[in-house]
């Protein structure tokens, strides 16, 4: 079996020696970046499978290259866990708004954070198990290319707005509740409040309109049958 590669970027030598030690007992493949500019050519070059990523570096900070990440056709499906000691609300909802899919603050032991990364990669491997096609009411949703398709449209959404997207459309009919939303689009493991479901829900109505997905009341949300 192919041994699964972790990008670590983070300024710290001695952080990035520790972890780097620790995913190799665990048989993973290491690849270290001191600086988001390092980071984000590693990860075009090299493809890993996850990358942890700090925020505060020198040239390019966390939240940028979170952002470049998802912007680039070759890197947008690539996992990303920020690893910071940024603990504020603010920053974490900003990290999940550009496109992480979780969010740890520093100090963690590395059991924890070696538990965390299994979790992202399992969640990331089942969903590559789905149909990678939608096509409901006017829409196709190709999960291939990250694209949402009307009319001959093509429509970029960020990756968290796509995610959720796809997953209330994939149970067309069916009310599901913002928990539930957080838990299959976050992940269980990380704490995100509620009205981040309501954010991303704001923003695909603004760009896609506001008759797909149904607002129920006191329950949470239905993709429209």
């Amino acid at each position: 079996m192919l041994k699964q590669t972790i990008l670590v970027v983070d300024d710290e030598q001695d952080l990035l020696d520790l972890i780097e030690y620790n995913l190799k007992k665990k048989d993973f493949e290491v690849l270290k970046a001191e600086n988001g500019q390092e980071g984000i050519y590693l990860t075009k070059k090299n493809k890993p499978d996850l990358v942890l990523l700090d925020i505060m570096m020198p040239k390019m900070d966390g939240l940028e290259v979170c952002e470049r990440m998802r912007m680039d056709p070759e890197t947008k499906q690539i996992p990303i866990i920020f690893l910071t000691a940024r603990g504020d609300e603010k920053t974490e909802i900003e990290g999940l708004d550009r496109g992480a899919d979780d969010y740890i603050t520093k100090p963690i032991s590395t059991t924890k954070l070696i538990s965390r990364i299994k979790a992202v990669l399992r969640r990331f491997q089942d969903t590559a198990e789905e149909v990678n096609r939608l096509e409901v009411h006017d829409l196709a949703i190709d999960k291939d290319r990250y694209i949402v398709i009307r009319n001959g449209k093509d429509y970029h959404l960020p990756r968290k707005e796509f995610e959720l997207l796809y997953y209330l459309a994939s149970r067309k009919g069916k009310v599901l509740d913002r928990q539930t939303l957080l838990n299959k689009v976050w992940g269980d493991n990380i704490y995100v409040v509620d009205r981040t479901v309501d954010v991303h829900i704001r923003k695909i109505r603004e760009k896609l309109g506001d008759h797909y997905i149904e607002t129920v009341k006191g329950v949470g949300y239905r993709f429209k049958e």
